[in-house]
């Protein structure tokens, strides 16, 4: 029959309409979930509620969906555009919870597919969630139950403005009868997935049963990997069995997280009210992959990069926005301080110190503990860099978590784990001053009351915030693929450290820094600042910078980075003018025009935004600058050239982009650069364009500071071969604070001694030391002419006199 409003659904209009104010997730169904408006929709609920289906149905029409009260007709058959799973009356007699009308409507439909092989209906599954509390841990509540009338009632008028409506992807019975066939057994199979598919929503949008926080940590302390460390404690300290318990006990509570979902839900309201307050928009990507891994029962760990303290906070917004259930959080004990120690612990932290080695108790507790969570289904979120990014670029990760997160796989998990790349970034990040302080020698601010306060009077409007989530790294394919044999380590009453332990992770850790990157978000801020800097003077014409701000536009959409980066859909004008209204530039008119530029304060906080994309242009930069510094070259002496510069770029910008790869994507890369006029070629040869020499110049002024640094570090390697690893990095820093001073650098990561330190890794990794530690002078010799080469002369006459100095001091 087809669908129509009953009497009840009727009556039931007119107060839903003011006692419900749910949300939709996606929020874009038709694109996130893949629904074909062109080909036939039944939605299909869990169980019999004409409140779910008017609730569904009010949203229907604004996210571009059929009404589940709209007619359907297929191949001349009136059908109801909606059915049921679950029934109240009827069951079927193989499986007391698939219905009859289910199993009836799937059967039709199929057979319906066997007489026409052109049909595709499209099995759309509907949840409607009243209220997202997870289950009590020795109370768990069966979901896909018919809530009596008064139940239902309460559930709305309780949880109404909590409503949450969630679209699947559609499951196509196209693919099904040719598949599967088109028996009732395959209409059975199909309920009864569905039932499954149902229940999974709801534990993806609530998590699993929360525990009593005493029991946990009751649990806990018995179990035998802490007992023995107790034990362990005891003897070593000359300790009481009682002492070195209490201190346990007190280790646990410092620990453990004491989530609670009603300060989630008032949560959710006034970080709403937040973003809305200092930010223009968020704006997120690819949430449906997380939303998959959810559905399918992974355990997802959330790996973001560290830009701000609101990191914290965005991130478990959105996912509770997009349906999911917030992480608990692994945060410093810095954070832990009243009253936002509290706070936090009750939106998910648990509490770290930053450093635990040596403390066998300390480090057995957090590791069970963590162990704990993974094995009752929460999801995870650790920042891998280990504390806020200074410099606005990745940090090199540290391992500890991810080791302790194979170590808990090791305990023989029920789950597959998942570790999900997050790229967050802002067109303003409120510590972005303080970072500046802290570079420049100033001690960090230690976090308290008065500093939250202080912030909290700073809040105006920032501009655009971005979530990106990356690719998945599926953990147990991954330990699959490089150590077959590893389920031979697993052990569930106790994990010793395999020999693999350390190599494996330092090899994720890497790819998971790259899947970060790879998701970064282009943003006008980003691109007005990465050309204003490329500028000596700190300031161009408008004219010149939208010109600039295209040619970034046109490169990154032309020859794209990877699946998953993000450009905004403006065009350079409109963004240069949002960026404008973010009052970071001076913008001064004369006779001939409008010139914006940076001041010197503005000109070091700008580094920031710049470095969050410059892995991006990091390439296309190489090219633009050796192609100016030749005037001509051959493509295939450009193409090697870069090859020798290229593992440094990547190792330090974490740049995905393989050996394999490079040269295909050079050449794309060069093709664009002759599209824009920016080059010219004949035959196998380009040279550089007079008429367009300066976006070309400024293209390859994004990475020239980068190539200062390394020739610096490769001709004071080569004027002492045997300087040791310490010694290099000192005087390279040293060298660059004043090539910094001479030629008015100011980015601050440009003198950074971690960043020596990870090019003199990178160094030794390519053979140019060997493993006795001295300089293969051939080889550095030809890496350290062709530095030099694409230096203007200016800095290479510089770099060689404070190399000639340090060698006549020696």
């Amino acid at each position: 029959m087809a669908s129509k409003q009953t009497f009840v659904q009727t009556l039931l209009k007119l107060p839903l309409s003011i006692l419900v104010k749910g949300s939709v997730v996606p929020a874009n169904p038709i694109k996130d979930a893949g629904i074909d408006i062109s080909k036939p929709i039944i939605y299909v609920f869990p169980f019999h509620s004409d409140v779910d289906v008017l609730t569904f149905g009010k949203k229907s029409h604004s996210i571009g969906l059929p009404s589940p009260f709209e007619s359907l007709d297929i191949l001349g058959k009136p059908f109801q555009r909606y059915g049921v799973i679950d029934s109240a009356s009827f069951r079927h007699h193989d499986n007391p919870y698939l219905s009859l009308e289910s199993v009836s409507l799937f059967s039709q439909l199929l057979e319906l597919h066997k007489q026409d092989p052109e049909l595709d209906v499209q099995v759309v599954p509907i949840t409607v969630l009243w209220g997202r509390k997870p289950d009590k841990e020795h109370r768990p509540k069966p979901y896909l139950e018919v809530l009596s009338p008064a139940k239902k009632a309460k559930a709305v008028f309780f949880a109404g403005r909590d409503c949450l409506v969630k679209i699947s992807s559609p499951v196509s019975l196209r693919y099904m009868a040719d598949s599967h066939g088109t028996d009732q057994k395959i209409a059975q199979k199909l309920a009864r997935v569905a039932r499954i598919h149902f229940s999974r929503q709801k534990l993806a949008a609530s998590g699993p049963s929360l525990p009593n926080r005493e029991e946990l940590v009751e649990r806990l302390i018995r179990s035998q990997p802490i007992s023995s460390a107790i034990e362990d404690e005891a003897k070593t300290k000359n300790l009481s069995i009682q002492k070195s318990e209490k201190e346990a006990r007190k280790i646990l509570d410092e620990i453990a997280a004491d989530f609670s979902y009603s300060l989630v839900k008032k949560g959710e309201r006034l970080l709403r009210w937040l973003w809305n307050r200092i930010y223009q928009g968020i704006q997120v990507n690819n949430a449906s992959t997380v939303r998959r891994l959810a559905q399918e029962g992974h355990e997802i760990v959330y790996v973001p990069c560290h830009r701000s303290h609101m990191d914290y906070l965005l991130l478990s917004y959105v996912l509770y926005k997009e349906g999911m259930v917030p992480p608990h959080i692994a945060a410093g004990i810095n954070l832990n301080f009243f009253p936002a120690g509290p706070i936090f612990r009750k939106g998910g932290a648990f509490f770290l110190r930053r450093s635990f080695k040596g403390n066998k108790l300390y480090s057995t507790i957090f590791r069970e503990y963590l162990a704990e969570l993974f094995s009752k289904g929460y999801s995870v979120e650790f920042f891998s860099e280990g504390g806020r990014s200074r410099t606005g670029r990745l940090l090199e990760a540290k391992t500890g978590m991810l080791a302790m997160t194979i170590q808990a796989m090791l305990r023989g998990l029920p789950r597959p784990v998942t570790l999900v790349p997050v790229y967050i970034g802002y067109e303003h990040v409120m510590e972005v001053s303080s970072y500046a302080k802290e570079l420049r020698g100033k001690n960090k601010e230690k976090e308290n009351v008065g500093l939250v306060l202080k912030t909290i009077k700073k809040l105006r409007n920032f501009g655009q915030g971005y979530v990106n989530f990356g690719e998945p790294i599926a953990l147990n394919a991954y330990l699959n693929e490089h150590i077959p044999d590893w389920v031979k380590d697993i052990n569930p009453s106790q994990v010793d450290k395999p020999s693999w332990l350390n190599p494996t992770v330092n090899q994720l850790a890497s790819q998971m820094m790259t899947r970060i990157n790879d998701a970064a978000a282009i943003n006008a801020l980003n691109l007005c600042a990465t050309a204003l800097l490329a500028s000596r003077q700190r300031a161009l014409s408008r004219t010149t910078l939208i010109a600039q701000i295209e040619c970034y536009l046109s490169l990154l959409s032309h020859v794209p980075y990877s699946d998953v980066f993000t450009l905004p859909s403006e065009d350079a004008k409109t963004l240069l003018k949002h960026a404008e209204s973010l009052d970071k530039f001076v913008v001064e008119k004369d006779s001939l025009g409008t010139i914006v530029s940076l001041d010197r304060r503005q000109s070091v906080l700008m580094t920031y935004y710049r470095n969050n994309i410059i892995h991006l242009l990091a390439l296309p930069s190489l090219v633009a600058q050796l192609v100016v510094q030749h005037q001509k070259i051959s493509i295939p002496a450009l193409l090697k050239q870069i090859r020798l510069i290229y593992p440094f770029l990547q190792q330090e910008l974490f740049i995905s982009i393989s050996e394999q790869e490079l040269d295909s994507w050079l050449v794309d890369c060069i093709a664009e650069l002759k599209k824009q006029h920016l080059v010219n070629q004949r035959l196998e040869t380009i040279s550089i364009n007079k008429a367009k020499s300066q976006p070309l110049a400024l293209l390859g002024r994004t990475v020239s500071e980068t190539l200062q640094r390394y020739a610096i570090a490769m001709n004071l390697l080569i004027s002492n071969p045997t300087v040791s690893k310490s010694e290099l990095e000192s005087k390279s820093q040293e060298i660059a604070q004043r090539l910094g001073r001479l030629h008015g650098i100011n980015a601050p990561e440009f003198f950074d001694k971690k960043v020596f330190a990870t090019l003199f890794s990178t160094l030794k990794q390519e053979g140019y030391i060997d493993s006795q530690g001295e300089c293969e002078q051939e080889k550095s010799q030809e890496l350290a002419e062709l530095l030099y080469l694409a230096l203007n002369s200016e800095v290479r006459l510089s770099i060689q006199e404070s190399i000639y100095q340090y060698s006549q001091n020696q």
